[in-house]
């Protein structure tokens, strides 16, 4: 097995790439893509339409086959700011068998074993390809993702499985809950907050809109299936934010409210977002337009991103059981990139080092002994592969 040293020296790398979402992540794309052609891979970089983010998908073996096996990873990190970092988030630092650090566990401690293992795999590799796919954007909508998912149908090319590596701690995932993502905007109309009757006040709706996400939130948890293994077993729907006026005395003329909801199955969405359009333009909407006929309740979908379904037959699940001594599959409630693969005709399972616990904080760690157990997985891996 590759030293644990090399791969957290490409950790330290990856980590000094501050790959935040909202910026661009192809510097972190072209080292990784030099790191794997110089050891015989073939790399491409495919950007997205501002020409400054891009996904790379690197494959090592026999090229434009399908059946092969896809080590997927995403680059993006979500923002530091007001956290109360101890340390440089993009600066990795060790202590007490940790390694801290932006994006450590979530998930580039993952895609750095990975690519520290690229070289014994190399030598391994006989006639199933191996990939790295390598993706932008997942903490936003994994827009990544879906762009690489139709580059590959564009190329008609269908790997057999992918194990996708966020943090699970190494257990073996079988199974997560879709992740879906709106923006619902009100615009109402301002005025002075004396005469609160000749204005609309856009955040006023704004919260009754959000009371009515609350009912729904309760009665989504009557719909639980019976059969479910999610914890909590029904769909979600979480309020992230709410914005929207400008002082004290002005009636609040735009508001904006930032929400999701975890399908545990795609009726429940229908629900949701039935109840809510029912809500808007029988309720809501009427109310304001009869004091201002151009107020206007508009809902942007960020992302809809389809849970991983667990399935009696998963090839990716049979491979990772092989590879990590493991029986059984868990499930989890965080989304990753999983169904995107899924859909694609792809088994998939999730399977990497770190704890979700960890991604998103100040602090953020990965536990050396996690790093070695991936390291660990993926040289079994080869050492499959050279059979």
């Amino acid at each position: 097995m590759t030293d644990i040293a090399a791969a957290v020296e490409i950790l330290r790398d990856l980590v000094a790439f501050p790959t935040v979402s909202t910026d661009s992540n192809l510097a972190m794309v072209s080292a990784l893509a030099e790191r794997l052609e110089f050891i015989g891979a073939r790399a491409e970089v495919f950007l997205d339409g501002s020409g400054t983010k891009g996904n790379l998908f690197a494959t090592l073996g026999p090229q434009d086959v399908d059946g092969g096996i896809v080590l997927s990873g995403h680059c993006d990190v979500v923002p530091v700011e007001g956290q109360p970092w101890t340390t440089d988030p993009f600066e990795l630092s060790e202590r007490n068998d940790r390694l801290y650090g932006r994006g450590t566990c979530d998930m580039k401690g993952f895609i750095a074993a990975a690519v520290a293992m690229a070289p014994v795999l190399a030598e391994r590799v006989r006639d199933r390809p191996l990939h790295f796919a390598f993706t932008y954007d997942e903490e936003v909508g994994c827009f990544g993702a879906r762009a690489l998912i139709e580059a590959l149908e564009m190329r008609e090319l269908r790997p057999g499985v992918a194990i996708i590596g966020e943090p699970t701690q190494m257990r073996v995932i079988e199974g997560h809950k879709g992740c879906y993502e709106y923006t619902t905007r009100f615009v109402g109309l301002e005025g002075h907050g004396s005469l609160p009757d000749r204005g609309i006040n856009a955040v006023e709706y704004a919260v009754r809109y959000v009371a009515r996400l609350l009912e729904l939130k309760e009665e989504l948890k009557t719909r639980a299936p019976a059969t479910s293994r999610f914890d909590p077993p029904w769909t979600t729907i979480n309020t992230g934010a709410l914005h929207g006026g400008l002082a004290h005395n002005v009636i609040a003329g735009r508001a904006r409210i930032d929400w999701e909801m975890r399908p545990v199955q795609r009726p429940d969405a229908d629900f949701v977002k039935a109840a809510l359009r029912d809500y808007v333009e029988h309720c809501l909407l009427p109310e304001m337009q009869a004091v201002h006929p151009l107020a206007e309740i508009s809902t942007e979908t960020v992302g809809e991103v389809d849970g991983l379904e667990p399935v009696t037959e998963n090839e990716a699940r049979e491979i990772v059981f092989a590879l990590t001594g493991q029986t059984e599959a868990e499930l989890v409630g965080f989304g990753t990139e999983a169904g995107l693969f899924q859909g694609h005709g792809i088994s998939t399972v999730v399977c990497g080092p770190g704890s979700i616990e960890q991604a998103h904080k100040a602090d953020e760690f990965l536990e050396l002994d996690q790093l070695a157990q991936c390291l660990d997985m993926l040289d079994r891996l080869g050492a499959r592969l050279g059979q």
